[in-house]
């Protein structure tokens, strides 16, 4: 610009400088402008510097207001964290505190009632220290009586002798030589003409005569399973069981009522309880979270309600396939879940729904052969036992809580007669209440029914040949059918034929009178007479 101005004003001058003017000017301007344009270059960057330097300050203080608020709202967060942890410790510690005080109350009345039953035992135990004195006085008044009766024996029998001329020995052998082979007849020919009379009975006679004498089978049996084995994968599960200071173990054993027996019994742990459907529902329980993995005791609560669940289920179930099985209907539907639960109840090693099922069977197969109620003799021989249900919960035998049921749910008064009667505890009065003792006999009775030890069964094996080999003329015995049938076979030229009869009786009373025994046993007699020539 300035060079612009020069050159505008030597531009008027018409002297002969005027030619040189716009050199020099230019020149100037020249000069003007390589010292100016440096200065105004630092003025430039200068300005533009300090715009920067004024921009990065406010980037700065932005970054450290934001800074500032996001410290502030971390701080509130680790701070609402902190409140929220302590108030989930502060309820871990109420629920522990509580879960102390429950266990505290459940040792304080289990307390109380082992002070009651040991007061209890105290009396039981003083009532039978007054009982044995009394025994022992009694017993001091028989010896005292026998005395004085073996005494008057004595002087009776010396007076005898006196008077009679002959002693009591001799006396006695007369007679036995004289009259025991006339007793031997008139006992066998008595025998025979009772076995006639009876065959020739009319046919509701015969049916009372069968029946009457099959009732001897009915044996009761009270052998129970107590306990259960669920086997581990490795013994480390052991303690995942127990848990830490027991918690594991104590919500299992007081989810589910059952003992936990955890000892050195290698990869097995034994569950005990009298209740079969709770021992079944830990069993179940302990083998569900065995194969989750997960145990603690929400965990094993969680579990325990379900099994629970499907075990009701399950025992429904039963109970409806059970009545549909043995063809009778019309049973209550709460009936029906009882019954069911006879699934997990067993009689001397025999599943009892099983058993009710058989008993059932042949109660209705007697029955047609023999004109009764078809339909009674079922429902009622699938009845009979349903008292052992619940046996462990409510008080009485087994027949008085099944009848307690059965008129509960409407039973009919034939069916509650056979259940009343079936182990005798009433007089049966009818002929199913007899059959459905029958057939709950052959149902126990059966070989392999029921368990009995391999010792027990040779023993009593053993006591049966014994028994018929200490008669005089048995060449030798036999004990068959599973010790249900004892066959003997006699001398012919030493037992005759009516001899077989009285040797059977008395060996059937023998038997009867010694052992002890599920069922009846055979005594089978055989004489064989054989006669041999050889023609020359």
């Amino acid at each position: 610009m300035l060079l612009s101005n020069f050159t505008g004003i030597f531009a008027t001058l018409s002297t002969p400088w005027d030619a040189l003017v716009p050199i020099i000017a230019a020149i100037v301007g020249i000069a003007l402008g390589a010292v100016l344009m440096p200065i105004f270059y630092r003025i430039i960057k200068n300005k533009k510097l300090n715009d920067a330097n004024e921009q990065a300050n406010k980037i700065m203080q932005d970054a450290i207001t934001q800074s500032k608020n996001l410290h502030k709202e971390e701080v509130l967060a680790a701070k609402e964290e902190i409140l929220r942890l302590k108030t989930d410790f502060d309820k871990e510690v109420k629920e522990r505190r509580s879960e102390m005080q429950r266990n505290e109350q459940r040792l304080a009345q289990r307390e109380d009632n082992l002070s009651k039953k040991e007061d209890m035992l105290d009396k039981k135990i003083e009532n039978v220290d007054s009982m044995k004195e009394n025994v022992k006085a009694k017993e001091k008044q028989i010896d005292d009586i026998k005395a004085q009766i073996v005494e008057e024996k004595d002087n009776l029998v010396a007076e005898i002798e006196r008077v009679a001329g002959l002693t009591k020995d001799e006396a006695k052998n007369m007679l036995v030589s004289q009259y025991i082979d006339d007793a031997k007849k008139d006992a066998v020919k008595y025998v025979r003409e009772i076995e006639s009379n009876a065959k020739e009975e009319a046919d509701r006679r015969a049916k009372e005569i069968v029946t009457s004498a099959i009732q001897r089978c009915a044996v009761d049996h009270a052998s129970e399973v107590t306990v259960s084995v669920v086997n581990l994968p490795n013994d480390d599960m052991k303690g995942r069981i127990i848990g830490r200071e027991g918690r594991n173990i104590r919500a299992l054993e007081n989810a589910t009522g059952i003992d936990l027996i955890i000892d050195d019994t290698p990869e097995a742990v034994v569950l005990s309880g009298f209740d079969p459907i709770r021992r079944e529902v830990a069993r179940l329980t302990l083998e569900k979270l065995i194969q989750d993995g997960r145990i603690h005791p929400a965990r094993i609560e969680e579990m325990v309600e379900k099994v629970r669940k499907d075990l009701e289920a399950q025992i429904k179930e039963a109970g409806e396939n059970a009545t549909y099985e043995a063809g009778v209907f019309g049973i209550h539907g709460d009936l029906v879940k009882i019954l069911g639960r006879l699934k997990y109840r067993t009689s001397y090693g025999q599943n009892v729904l099983k058993h009710s099922l058989e008993v059932s069977a042949l109660a209705g197969q007697l029955a047609a052969e023999l004109g009764a109620d078809v339909n009674i003799c079922k429902r009622a021989g699938l009845l009979h036992d349903i008292g052992k249900a619940v046996d462990h919960e409510v008080e009485g035998t087994h027949i008085s809580i099944g009848v307690d049921l059965a008129k509960k749910y409407k039973e009919s008064n034939a069916v509650i007669h056979c259940i009343a009667a079936h182990h005798n505890d009433i007089e049966p009065t009818t002929i199913e209440a007899i059959i459905i003792q029958i057939a709950d006999a052959i149902s126990g009775s059966r070989p392999g029914a029921r368990r009995e030890s391999l010792d027990n069964y040779i023993k009593r094996l053993e006591k049966l040949e014994s028994i018929a080999n200490s008669y005089n003329g048995v060449e030798k015995s036999f004990a068959i059918q599973a010790g249900r049938e004892v066959r003997i076979i006699v001398k012919p030229e030493v037992v005759d034929d009516n001899a077989t009869v009285f040797m059977a009786k008395e060996i059937a009373k023998q038997i009867e009178s010694e052992m002890e025994y599920p069922g009846q046993i055979k005594v089978n007699v055989i004489r064989e007479m054989r006669s041999v020539e050889y023609a020359k």
